[in-house]
């Protein structure tokens, strides 16, 4: 049985998500947010009226994937007692490849993450240690945020384990909305994912996670859509947990480069102990 849970969006040539989407684009400073209905998009997937649904889900697999990419993320924790915020550095190299970097705040600067397929170690530089992330622990928070560790290392893959259908349109928010069904040999947390796309169909805006009981379980909503170079991308996504009153994460990119060069040995525990 395969074991891959979706990460969606993040997210990410960062956490995901997934932590390596996107193609064939390069950018640093984004631009400023962007109202799709302003922008001309080329989008062949609406015909007709209705929404070309295989091609859709194709594009929104493939809208943060690369070969490779080195971005920098903003994450903000929010608690109902507090709320924190970190700035991180991302490496990333296929789908299988990524390293995080935390740069702030000051007391967690240098702590690291790597992952290296579905393996994932964690480097804690006021000890000096390199914990690998044992099975036991995958559904326990990352970095005390609404992600898990598990979001980190599960690869994307929503025409390979769901099979999928167009509902129709959408009210809140406004798009097409399409239903994912995990296959029955699928061994993960969630049962059904209901995602929002844009109404040309070209952008996430919503996708709401339903347990093995069918339970609504958490939501992602994608915002901000700014423009990377030439290519239009969300550049911020909430998590907001449906169990836990007052809980929230946001992630934001505030620069990316795809199809950098990123040196194979950088994914490795020697170079993982040597980040400052």
């Amino acid at each position: 049985m395969r074991h891959r849970d979706i990460f969606v969006g993040i997210v990410t040539p960062a956490l995901a998500l997934a932590l390596a989407w996107g193609a064939g684009a390069r950018a640093a400073e984004p631009t400023g947010p962007l109202d799709l209905e302003d922008v001309s998009i080329d989008s062949p997937f609406v015909k007709d009226g209705r929404l070309d649904i295989e091609a859709a889900v194709k594009y929104f697999e493939d809208l943060y994937r690369s070969t490779s990419s080195i971005s920098t993320v903003r994450m903000r924790v929010t608690k109902p007692w507090a709320q924190r915020t970190m700035e991180m550095k991302i490496w990333t190299l296929g789908q299988e490849k990524a390293l995080i970097l935390l740069q702030s705040p000051a007391r967690e600067k240098g702590t690291a993450t790597l992952k290296v397929d579905n393996n994932l170690w964690n480097y804690l530089p006021k000890i000096k240690r390199t914990i690998r992330i044992p099975p036991s622990m995958m559904l326990a928070s990352w970095m005390g945020s609404d992600f898990t560790n598990d979001d980190v290392v599960r690869e994307a893959s929503f025409s390979e384990d769901y099979t999928y259908t167009l509902v129709g349109r959408a009210q809140e928010p406004q798009g097409w909305l399409i239903r994912f069904e995990a296959k029955p040999e699928l061994v993960g947390l969630w049962n059904r994912i209901d995602l929002i796309l844009s109404n040309d169909g070209t952008q996430p805006l919503q996708a709401d996670h339903y347990d093995r009981r069918n339970r609504l379980a958490r939501t992602i909503v994608w915002t901000d859509i700014r423009k990377f170079g030439e290519k239009l991308i969300p550049a911020t996504m909430t998590l907001v947990p449906k169990d836990k009153r007052g809980y929230r994460t946001e992630m934001t990119y505030t620069a990316i480069d795809f199809d950098v060069e990123v040196p194979e040995h950088f994914f490795s525990l020697s170079h993982l102990e040597s980040l400052r």
